[in-house]
């Protein structure tokens, strides 16, 4: 019968050492333990919420009535604070994918990445695990915004439904990020290198999108860059649940019904989007090693 090896990680034949608890328990077991360090240090998630909440209050407070004006030319009847929810909705996603590099990051300064890597745990299910962590805290910080949002006279027009819709879609939009932020952090394994390179990418994708002005009152160019901006198909999508009808700038669909002409092509996109960098991100985990991990 093969044994361990003395460290642990391999049986006598070489085959890797499989985890008792199997892949659910390993999920499971990642994610407690990113909750954990999360509330140990609550700081992160309160500057993560916190720029959004500054975000919102500020654009409708000081841009309401020059931005309202032009988002009526466009989408006419409804207030900015309306328009600008799923906006704020999606950065709140994406401002909180940003820490989850640094999470990690800072997991491999202090040596808990490694050992995560020479544990039998399924590596897989230790990046599954994370990303359900740091899920179930965007859908509660989307879920506030949009709190926030009506109480500033923000109508959801879908109700109830509708809203929990839009952190459906607010988690959705997050995976690409979180993927692509714990890939820059493997491949970094530097704090500053992660938070400038996600930071980088946070602001122009936010700025050059559909997000606070509709994009046929933008620069051309800025139209152009919108058509391959994830954030446009993250925003469009929620805001078509905000308004119960179709908002999508960028691609022309009529197959379907009102807002499902958004829905439909908005949800393919993030799908791909996180099926495609979440499986890189995987990858670079896999192959990750001890000895690349100082």
């Amino acid at each position: 019968m093969s044994a361990p090896d003395a460290d642990g990680t391999a049986t006598a034949d070489g085959s890797p050492r499989r985890s008792s608890n199997g892949f659910v328990g390993d999920v499971w077991v990642n994610f407690k333990r990113w909750n954990l360090k999360a509330v140990r240090n609550p700081f992160v998630l309160v500057v993560s919420l916190a720029q959004p909440v500054i975000f919102l209050v500020l654009f409708t407070e000081v841009f309401g009535q020059v931005a309202g004006g032009a988002v009526n030319r466009g989408i006419p009847g409804i207030s900015y604070e309306t328009y600008l929810v799923p906006a704020i909705a999606v950065q709140v996603s994406l401002a909180a994918a940003v820490t989850s590099g640094i999470g990690l990051v800072n997991d491999i300064e202090n040596g808990m990445f490694e050992k995560v890597l020479v544990s039998p745990m399924n590596r897989t299910a230790v990046f599954v695990g994370k990303t359900a962590a740091e899920v179930f805290r965007i859908a509660i910080q989307v879920s506030i915004i949009l709190g926030l949002g009506v109480a500033l006279g923000a109508d959801i027009a879908t109700g109830v439904p509708g809203a929990v819709a839009i952190v459906g879609v607010g988690i959705l939009f997050s995976l690409w990020f979180v993927s692509l932020s714990n890939s820059i952090a493997v491949i970094t394994k530097d704090q500053e290198s992660t938070i400038i390179a996600a930071n980088l990418l946070q602001f122009p994708l936010l700025f050059l999108s559909s997000a606070f002005l509709p994009l046929e009152t933008l620069p051309s160019w800025i139209q152009t860059f919108a058509r391959f901006n994830p954030v446009t198909y993250g925003v469009d999508t929620a805001r078509a649940l905000m308004l119960d009808r179709d908002v999508m700038t960028v691609i022309e669909v009529s197959r379907f019904e009102g807002a499902m002409n958004t829905l439909v092509p908005g949800v393919a996109v993030l799908l791909g989007l996180a099926l495609a960098l979440g499986a890189v991100a995987v990858v670079l985990l896999s192959r990750a090693s001890s000895s690349k991990v100082q």
